[in-house]
């Protein structure tokens, strides 16, 4: 195998390691969302994690995350808008990315 042969799969596994990592990441950060989101409802318990899968779930409809917005917006009713729920997810995106590193 010649040097570029190396070069071109060590930047294909790392090309799917970041998309795995980045998967890996925005589906804790919806849990962690969905979390929050049940805190707010007054959910705890398994009643709160349940709900925290199914925020994760939503994710799966579409492309991008303003299914999860929707859900949860629609869920919440007028206890956060929809701008609030995109600023808490980006907060808890760095949240969810630090707990990967820590787990790695």
């Amino acid at each position: 195998m010649t040097t570029f042969d190396d070069r071109e799969n060590a930047f294909e596994n790392k090309f799917a390691h970041d998309e795995e990592m980045k998967f890996k990441a925005e589906a804790r950060r919806n849990k962690l969302l969905g979390l929050w989101a049940a805190e707010l409802m007054g959910k705890s318990g398994d009643e709160a994690e349940a709900y925290a899968k199914e925020v994760v779930v939503a994710d799966f409809e579409e492309a991008g995350h303003e299914d999860v917005v929707r859900k949860v917006a629609g869920d919440l009713g007028d206890k956060a808008t929809a701008d609030e729920i995109r600023a808490k997810m980006d907060a808890l995106l760095v949240v969810a990315k630090g707990q990967l590193m820590d787990e790695a």
